[in-house]
Formats: structure tokens, sequence, C-alpha cells
């Protein structure tokens, strides 16, 4: 349950009742009415703007529409106390019986406590990662990776219908590129010296089974023949060798997407022209030539008439041109094509995942979506950079000098559940430090050992409570039976309050589109549930586990597996699995 949402919608029913009794006027809108934390704790549990929001349109003084609500929010059994403050803000204490009965909601509840139906079943398209199909998965495209993939499982989780989209850049020159490298390696397969990689190839030893699994499927067809013999089959047969190693290093780091989308099957589908021609049906092309880029001077700029997309008009700086002075169409145009059939598909709703070079992007195909579609949007989340270092030196990448990271080189030192959550530990455009050493530390400053250990601990301590009452039964269902009375001191009611945060911070969190308030939630209940730990090292009647009282043992256990609930609960919208021991 939400607890907010709760309250707002007995607040709602307070007010119509208010106005069906003619204490208020009929029909007051009340959608921006707000009820949320309030902003010092001190002050209680739940605040409303009620009366300041319906202050105007009822013709009433704030003050006096929020003494008119009090009444009736304080008959609640649900609530302890209601203060008016200000101008007319109502601040409320929840009683400590509304507390200690949702521990019993969370056990019944399971990991699916926080699911919402926010999104109302609304189909959303990630895409993310989709990185150029040249070689495999780097250090740099991991942010990226696991950030769709978190986004994707949360949006789930509030209750949208998510689709989770891998677009396979193989059009292009780099495919190009690519093809001529497997050549060299095919080449190198059948034992001649190729010598050192000519510049502007890719070098990595990648491309090397690339070669051998070519010559073992054409032997010799292709060794000397030229080059349009050749070039078009390569660029398959080596981009999607690519996509294999690409797809197995994904899942290493526990990602998979539902669908792969080629830009090849753009160009050969004729879906380019098909957009264009959308977009030129709404008076949304024309051509024209557009002002020299800035900084170029008239001797280095030749102005020639092009098919322009009006990209000025949906927000963008400039005008845009979808086909090339050749005739073929841009890059951007093919971007275009690959939303609209995104469009098409039922998505009207689409996020795009980019790295922090794709600023540029951002506006052009933000404009072209509001361009072909009266109803679509789309978000772009730019991702920045990850430093990687070891023993305080940086890491520096070159994919094409062949001495990069890879993901896999990361995952298989610190494991996916590491990597994922230190990825999600800063805001998906702030810059991110990855060192070895600290992640691994066992420490409060480590959050993902600070999150894991807290659910170990739960793990423990309800073994330790086996032991200590042989009888007891400590499985969910008996748990939620437990006096749940009997928690009542300041730190248990801290814990259930920050559990009861959970569903609220799902649905604000995938609101916004941002993952990574989830680990932060997750270290701040970890933080609670230490610290009552530790309390108990110095107060015994703080335990976990009493000594010859089962009842107050067992609603604590009740307690601390809610704990261990949310934060499996969180964990799994991050990717990563719950650890039951730490080693």
């Amino acid at each position: 349950m939400n607890v907010f949402t709760h309250f707002r919608g007995v607040i709602d029913d307070l007010l119509n009742g208010l106005a069906a009794d003619g204490k208020l006027p009929e029909g007051l809108n009340l959608k921006n009415i707000a009820v949320e934390p309030p902003r010092d704790a001190s002050h209680g549990d739940i605040a409303t703007n009620a009366g300041l929001v319906l202050a105007k349109e009822a013709r009433m003084k704030p003050r006096d529409i929020a003494e008119l609500l009090a009444p009736g929010l304080e008959a609640l059994d649900q609530v302890e106390s209601v203060e008016i403050a200000g101008p007319g803000f109502i601040n409320m204490r929840l009683a400590p019986g509304f507390w200690q009965a949702q521990v019993k909601a969370i056990l019944e509840a399971g990991t699916s406590f926080g699911d919402s139906q926010q999104g109302g079943g609304e189909k959303v398209n990630i895409e993310y990662v989709s990185a150029n199909p040249t070689g495999p998965m780097h250090v740099g495209h991991v942010r990226g990776a696991v950030f769709g993939d978190a986004l994707a499982n949360l949006l789930g989780k509030a209750g949208f219908e998510v689709c989770k989209e891998y677009y396979i850049n193989d059009a292009g020159s780099q495919i190009d590129t690519l093809a001529r490298s497997a050549h060299l390696r095919y080449q190198e397969a059948h034992g001649r010296n190729i010598g050192e990689i000519p510049e502007g190839l890719y070098p990595g030893d990648y491309l090397v089974p690339v070669g051998e699994a070519l010559k073992e499927k054409y032997g010799d067809k292709f060794l000397d023949a030229p080059e349009e013999e050749w070039l078009a089959l390569f660029k398959v047969e080596a981009s999607d060798a690519m996509m294999v190693m690409i797809r197995e290093d994904l899942r290493q780091l526990g990602v998979e997407h539902d669908v792969f989308f080629s830009e090849r099957s753009l160009h050969e589908s004729g879906r380019i022209p098909e957009a264009v021609e959308v977009l030129r049906s709404r008076g949304h092309i024309y051509e024209g030539v557009l002002e020299p880029p800035k900084g170029k001077t008239p001797e280095d700029w030749e102005p020639r008439e092009q098919t322009l997309f009006r990209a000025t008009e949906f927000g963008d700086d400039v005008d845009r041109p979808l086909q090339k002075s050749t005739g073929e169409y841009t890059y951007f145009a093919a971007d275009i094509a690959y939303h609209h059939d995104k469009y098409v598909r039922g998505y009207k709703q689409m996020i795009d995942v980019l790295g922090a070079d794709h600023g540029g992007y951002v506006k052009r195909m933000q404009a072209a979506v509001k361009a072909l579609s009266e109803d679509g949007s789309l978000d772009v989340r730019l991702c920045q950079l990850v430093k990687l270092y070891r023993d305080g030196e940086p890491f520096k990448m070159s994919k094409r000098a062949g001495n990069f990271v890879t993901l896999r080189e990361v995952v298989e030192e610190v494991g996916a559940g590491v990597t994922r959550f230190i990825m999600l530990t800063r805001k998906n455009d702030a810059p991110l430090d990855f060192d070895f050493k600290k992640v691994m530390e066992q420490s409060k400053d480590n959050p993902v050992f600070y999150v894991q250990y807290a659910h170990a601990r739960v793990c423990s301590v309800l073994a330790k409570t086996r032991e200590a009452f042989p009888s007891l039964d400590t499985s969910d269902a008996s748990l939620a039976a437990a006096d749940l009375s009997l928690l009542s001191t300041e730190g248990e009611i801290g814990m259930i309050k920050q559990c009861m945060a959970w569903p609220r911070m799902v649905e604000a969190a995938a609101e916004a589109h941002e993952p990574h308030r989830i680990a932060f939630f997750l270290y701040d209940l970890a933080s609670e549930f230490h610290t009552f730990w530790n309390k108990g090292n110095d107060d015994a009647s703080l335990r976990f586990i009493i000594e010859g009282d089962e009842a107050v043992t067992k609603a604590r256990m009740a307690l601390v597996r809610a704990v261990a609930i949310v934060i499996a609960s969180g964990l799994s919208v991050l990717g990563v699995t719950p650890l039951e021991e730490m080693r």
C-alpha cells in the first residue's frame, strides 16, 4: 500500500463529503492537492496542502478549509493527531497500530510489495546499450546497460508494459570497416602473414575466431576475390558474429533484451522513405538551403539544396537534412524511420538510453517524434562515462587500438551484482568512478556491501532464532500472525516507516525515470536496520532475539523479515540477487 495514495483517497472522500453537506462548494478541482511527507519529520508522518490549493476556487481562507477537514481526519483510527500549521497546512501523525499492521501486509505481499498500477499497462519501449556490433562490450557500455535494464525493471514494477530493445547499428561505414577487418583475419586463418593491422581497421584479437569461422564456412573462395564479391557477405557474417558475442557479454551482466532491431532491415525494407513521406504528408519537409555551420568560412562552404525536416518548428536549433547529395538517406533519416516503427508497433512512450556524447541528438530526435505523432513522446537519458581505476591508476580504453577493458573482465572480477549496484549509485548524467578496491570493500562506505550485509544479517538472525526457539515457526505466514503491537520502540517504528516508503519510492522513481533513487533508498533502509542492530549491542532489551520471550522475538522476526523482503524487492529492480550470507 502506498500510504500517501491511501490518505489522498481519504482526504478526497472527506472533501467530497464536506461539499455534499454544503460546507464547501460543489465541484472543486482536487487534482493538485498534495499528500506527502512533511519537510521536517518532527511535524508528523503526512502533510497536505488541501486548504491552500482549494482556497481560491472555494473563495475561502486556506485555514478555514483546513479547520473543516481536520475533524474528519482526527476521527480516523489510523490517525493519532492532526495539527494545522502556518496558513493552512495539515500535518498528521499516524497511530502506532497503523504502522504495526503494515508489517503483516509486507509479509503477505512478499517481494511483490511495492508493485503499482501507476502505469496502467501502458506500453513503453526502452532502447539501451545499442553498441555498434564491431567488438565485445567494454566497460564504457556497462553504465548504459545497467541503467536501461534497471529502468525497465522499475517501470515494470510500476505497472507499465515494458519492451527492452537493442538497436543493432549494422549499416554504415563502421560495418564496412568490420568486414574488411574480418577479411584480414580470414586471410590470417589461411596462413598468410598479415603483419601489423593497418590503421583504420579493428585490431582486436576478438576477430581471430571470426576469420577462422569464415575459413571453415567458405574455404578459400574469397581469399583473393575482389572486395565487391565478399564485402556485403562479410558485413553480415561479421556483424552477426559480434552480436553473438555481445549478447553473451550482456548475459554475464544479467541483461537480456526482448527485441533486437536491425538498422539494416530499415534500409532493406523501404521503411526510411515511408517515414519521410509521413513527415512530408504533414507538411514538415521542404527543399531548401541551410545556413553554413558556425565557424565555416565562405571558401569551404558549398551551399546546395537539400531535403530538410522542419525540426525548428518542434524545438530543435536548426532544420535537419534527410538526404545526402548522393541521394542516400542520412543517419538521422534512418533514426526517424526507426522511431516511427516503434510508434507503429504501439509504443507511444519511448525512452532512449545513450552515451554522453549523444547530447546533440536529443533535440532533433524529440522533434522528429513530435512531428511523426500527436501523442508520442521520447525521453532521452544520457549516461556519463565511467572512470575505471585500479591501484589508483585510471585505465585508458580505445576500442580501435584493441586495448580496452571488456565488460566481461569487470564482471568476472567483482561480480554482476556489485557492478550493477555501483553503476546506480549516481544519477545517470553525473560522473562515476569505479574503483575495483573500493567496490569490494566491506564497509559502510561501500553501499552494495552495506545493503547486502543487512539482508544477510536478517537471514543470520532468523537462523539463530530457530536455534533459540526450536518450536518457533519463522515462515512468513506464521510471522504475519505475531503480536505486532509489541513493536513499539522508536527504532522499530522507524524501520516500519522506512519500509512503507517503498511503494511511494517506486512510483516517484518510475515517474522521474531515475532508478538510482532505488539504490539510495536501500542504503537508507539498511542504515535503519544496522542502527537498530547496533543499539542492541548496548541495550539487551533492544536485541532481536530476547531470551525467554518468544512473543517479542517473534514480533521482531516479523519486522526484520519485512525489512529483508523490501530489500529483496528493491534489489530485484536493480537486477541484483540478495545474498543470504557474506563471504
